[in-house]
């Protein structure tokens, strides 16, 4: 495979990216006007907050059924199986959507995709919302899940695909800020509308998440297309526009827009050799498995370690702490989803600070103790043991969640969105990133599906012990697969899973990348 980053670099280490005021041919490139930069960074910003609204959809759903549930359990009269079912089936349905994203997605476009998605969720909102019966609110609820799955698989790709390699982290994960903005606002609406009658409120709550979806309407005729996706349909000239847009200068056009061609000759030669993506994907290289491994693995430990059953089922878990009043669970939930918007804001500020693998395991090692103490604290509670007063135990209770959530909002979650976006070739991102989606969307399912009935069984206690258990695993997980991705451009992320020595050898350090660097040219190491 040619190595477009060492062509880039004029054939000097892949691993380290010129200076934005050096060109490929050695001369001084003039830095680009203050004026100009802040143009280009509002621009992309602006892009990224718009393809990031479909992510509020999923936030919404997942944060307003966990209040919603109780008073559709009173007003339909359904039974628990049907609660989970309810609950769970948005997280497996959405895989349909996700599978069928990514195929989508490279034949109408990164942004169509995204539009197509708002739409098909306008009309399973509305469904629910008008739903006379369990049947009618299930068939609303199954379109709103195969919506939530295309725009969540194509948002996190739309915006990698059109962010600089320096800020790829927190732009990349602003579609978790907007998860966690949307299950804050889901909370909000139950606590607001839970003084409403049993037969109106949990409609209001469902119907007002149909908003967001109409503002994406509008953002698309403000967004371009990704111009990654334009050069692979042969329309260079569209996607040399779209980069004078998002770019500093015509210099850094020119050269964004060469590594992207290389990168789709590339796919044009592995089309030659008749090996389809989904046939590269189930029979990968070792390379394509050490991507598999890192995109799918940490979508699945996003998932198993719990937190879609922490927060659809927090009313459950307060309840089980010692919380007697609805309105009481639901400000409790509203204080959980405050802290997990929070700490997501400040991962944003940390993601290409302090690189992907600290973080990482600053998150998954943060999760395993509160995970541990929640289950602590709810079995004190359960068992009466006297070791600590009920307030004691409600209070400790609040914290453990809250400080899960907080520890997966700092780290896993976020990151989640930005390794499995940016891990995958310009060949295999649409599909490699739709089938992380589908392992992730599965485990939330299985779990958000499984919750009630296994706790009935081992306690909810015992259930976040299993979660603790997990959450040790996910930080081996980190140690050995997830590789450190601050800072390099795709392109050098896909030879960085090509070089088999260099993967096994760890990631290069700071000082590995000086001495391989001529000291004749300014560069700067990444990583």
């Amino acid at each position: 495979m040619a190595d477009a980053g060492a062509a880039a670099n004029g054939g000097r280490n892949k691993y380290a990216v010129l200076d934005r005021s050096e060109e490929l041919d050695g001369r001084r490139r003039p830095p680009a006007p203050e004026s100009e930069r802040r143009r280009t960074e509002r621009f992309v910003y602006a892009c990224a907050v718009f393809a990031s609204l479909n992510a509020i959809l999923l936030g919404y759903d997942v944060g307003v059924m966990s209040g919603c549930i109780i008073y559709i359990q009173k007003d339909l009269h359904i039974t628990e199986f049907q609660q989970e079912i309810l609950v769970g089936c948005l997280s497996v349905v959405s895989l349909l959507g996700s599978l069928s994203g990514g195929r989508t997605s490279d034949v109408i476009g990164r942004k169509w995709t995204m539009g197509l998605g708002a739409i098909v969720f306008q009309l399973g909102a509305a469904i629910m919302t008008f739903a006379p019966s369990f049947t009618v609110l299930m068939i609303g609820r199954l379109l709103a899940g195969v919506g939530i799955g295309f725009g969540a698989m194509v948002s996190g790709v739309y915006i990698a695909e059109i962010s600089p390699a320096g800020a790829r982290g927190t732009l990349t994960s602003l579609p978790e800020i907007c998860i966690n903005l949307g299950i804050l606002l889901g909370y909000v609406s139950n606590y607001a509308f839970s003084g409403l009658s049993e037969h109106i409120n949990w409609r209001i709550m469902l119907g007002v998440g149909i908003l967001p979806s109409v503002f994406i309407g509008f953002a698309l005729f403000v967004i371009p297309e990704s111009p990654r996706w334009l050069v692979m349909e042969k329309r260079v000239s569209e996607a040399r526009a779209v980069l004078l847009q998002i770019s500093e200068s015509e210099a850094e056009v020119e050269e964004r827009l060469a590594e992207i061609e290389e990168a789709a000759g590339l796919m044009k030669s592995m089309k030659s050799e008749e090996k389809e993506v989904w046939r590269e994907l189930l029979n990968p290289s070792p390379a394509v498995r050490r991507m598999l491994y890192a995109g799918c693995g940490i979508q699945l430990f996003q998932q198993i370690t719990g937190i879609d059953a922490t927060v659809y089922y927090s009313p459950t878990i307060f309840k089980d702490a010692g919380i007697k009043s609805d309105q009481e669970l639901l400000a409790a939930t509203v204080a959980v989803g405050f802290t997990k918007t929070a700490f997501i804001l400040v991962a944003i500020f940390l993601i290409d600070k302090v690189g992907r693998k600290p973080l990482l395991y600053v998150s998954t090692i943060g999760m395993t103790v509160c995970l541990f103490l929640l289950g602590v604290a709810l079995a004190l509670q359960k068992h009466d043991a006297g070791l600590m007063s009920p307030r004691i135990g409600i209070d400790l209770a609040i914290f453990a969640v809250c400080g899960n959530v907080a520890f997966f909002s700092i780290g896993i979650g976020p990151i989640c969105w930005v390794l499995s976006s940016e891990v995958f070739p310009l060949r295999l991102r649409a599909q490699g990133s739709a089938l992380g989606q589908v392992g992730g969307r599965v485990s939330s399912g299985l779990v958000s599906m499984s919750f009630l009935s296994m706790a009935r069984a081992i306690s909810v206690a015992g259930m976040f012990f299993v979660f603790a258990a997990i959450s040790v695993v996910s930080v081996l997980f980190v140690y050995f697969c997830v590789p450190e991705t601050k800072g390099k451009t795709l392109e050098q992320i896909e030879m960085m899973f090509e070089s088999g020595d260099e993967w096994r050898g760890g990631e290069i350090e700071l000082e590995d990348t000086q001495h391989l660097i001529p000291s004749t040219k300014k560069s700067v190491p990444l990583g």
